[in-house]
């Protein structure tokens, strides 16, 4: 079964060109936690932990409650079609947070008002993506 990735390595996701906020907000709580609550609290509680498809994954396990003992088949069948990576994620088109992937491919959120993220916009070596619109032009 071919197996396909969400993961980057030494790339920063800019946060969306339409992205509402010009400072970062935390997702609001919500009886019912939401995509970007679940992702916002794996990747702060745990900077550079994980990889994108550690967090992808997880959310997904979490939102279709997936047992522990299922998630090794269930991880294998998920991958085994694309996936939409973190370019897609509510924090970078909604929320205002930069992602960057580390050389390992492990993430952490950089605030958009942060001088990280401009010094990771700055940086030639890191390669940038943008996050996905919300809107299409």
């Amino acid at each position: 079964m071919t197996q396909h990735t969400t993961n980057y390595t030494n790339t920063f996701i800019e946060v969306a060109e339409d992205c509402p906020v010009t400072q970062a907000k935390i997702p609001p709580e919500k009886k019912e936690k939401t995509l970007a609550s679940l992702q916002y609290e794996k990747i702060s509680k745990h900077p550079y932990a994980y990889s994108s498809d550690d967090i992808i994954f997880e959310c997904y396990a979490i939102k279709n409650d997936i047992s522990e003992n299922e998630k090794e088949k269930e991880r294998e069948k998920f991958f085994s079609r694309g996936q939409a990576c973190l370019r897609s994620s509510p924090l970078t088109k909604r929320y205002g947070f930069g992602i960057y992937h580390n050389p390992e491919g492990k993430v952490g959120l950089v605030p958009v008002e942060s001088e990280d993220y401009q010094k990771f916009l700055k940086d030639h070596s890191v390669k940038k993506t943008k996050a996905m619109r919300s809107k299409r032009k």
